[in-house]
């Protein structure tokens, strides 16, 4: 029960500091507020500041920032206001719809950051599993040994390690320790084959090695955490990318889309483990957030951000019959998602 709370209250922050990037943009460019909603249905609590509601409703799932003048449920309704969004100028609008996805990258820029300075998890450069007749069977390298360092490039981690190898031109020298004994090899890594995480088969430079699965945990000092937030937040949305490009393809089969389900379980399950793990998943959570509504789909920041490019380029804003039409059907198809990603976890659930 504690592991739900915990998930329902991270994913209603996250949504919330969405929402406070397109609020905070808003009055930013002189843009009233109406309400500042966290949450659907219901509303159990509301408050009038500076003639905005701040409401917090019944179902936490969700969240919006109506403002004066937008309507996602028909953007026919438009006001002519001086503080009306639809008067303020494309470049302002287009900000004020990046506030939000902007928030969610910065959000996990944060939390990355907290990670490296709490301590963050990472696989050790111990050899794990050496396969037969690779190069680093050929080096004499066993189960056991640590590398310490590449091409005169200290390893402190299998990731700096796995780096090392792919960037390297030629054979490398390796320092090993093996059971206390400090040795250096010549180790001439191969284009091989392997499997990335989309089960498609790639080809790159290895030697052969496997890690042990032993865990390190590194911690970064104030300035170091910055390179290691700022390169995970990379890392994490080339991921989110990468991936709704698989699914695009095929290659991620339909029936491995997950939704709210998924994610309150993955969630809570993360908070068992500790509040470093429960951070670096909220942080990947709010890179997809981000991502995910920036697509050009009508009814989210990016199909609004399109519109707006419209009206930019054409000099005239987009026929309201067609915008509106476009917009149901953005609709439509978040919910049919919504639907589908739900009748996904219950299936999960229910074959265990």
């Amino acid at each position: 029960m504690m592991g739900l709370i915990v998930s329902l209250l991270v994913i209603s922050f996250l949504i919330f500091f969405h929402e406070l990037g397109h609020f905070l943009m808003a009055r930013l460019f002189g843009v009233h507020v109406e309400r500042f909603s966290i949450g659907f249905g219901k509303v159990i609590f509301s408050k009038v500041v500076n003639k905005t509601e701040y409401a917090i409703s019944a179902i936490p799932l969700g969240g919006y920032v109506k403002m004066k003048g937008q309507d996602d449920t028909d953007p026919t309704k438009i006001s002519y206001d001086p503080d009306s969004y639809n008067v303020k100028p494309p470049w302002q609008r287009i900000l004020i719809l990046l506030g939000g996805p902007l928030f969610n990258f910065l959000l996990a820029f944060f939390l990355y950051y907290a990670v490296a300075l709490m301590g963050a998890n990472a696989l050790e450069p111990v050899v794990g599993v050496v396969e037969p007749n690779s190069p680093a069977a050929e080096a004499g390298l066993r189960p056991g040994d640590r590398i310490v360092e590449i091409n005169g490039r200290p390893i402190k981690i299998w990731d700096e390690l796995s780096e090392a190898i792919r960037e390297s031109q030629g054979a490398v020298e390796m320092v090993v320790d093996s059971n206390g004994t400090i040795k250096s090899v010549i180790v001439a890594p191969k284009i091989l084959e392997a499997k990335n995480i989309f089960k498609e088969s790639v080809r790159r430079r290895m030697i052969g090695i496997g890690p042990s699965g032993d865990i390190t945990v590194v911690r970064y000092d104030p300035v170091h955490a910055f390179s290691y937030a700022w390169k995970q937040t990379l890392q994490a949305s080339k991921l989110i990318v990468l991936s709704v490009e698989k699914m695009i393809e095929g290659v991620v089969p339909a029936k491995e889309m997950g939704g709210v389900i998924s994610i309150v379980q993955i969630t809570a399950n993360a908070a068992q483990h500790g509040i470093t793990a429960l951070f670096m998943l909220a942080a990947l959570i709010s890179v997809n957030l981000g991502i995910l509504n920036l697509l050009p789909i009508p009814a989210l920041d990016g199909g609004h951000i399109v519109f707006t490019l419209y009206e930019m380029i054409f000099r005239k804003p987009l026929n309201e019959e067609i915008m509106y039409r476009l917009t149901v059907a953005g609709w439509a198809l978040l919910l049919t998602l919504m639907a589908f990603t739900i009748y996904n976890d219950i299936a999960r659930i229910t074959n265990g």
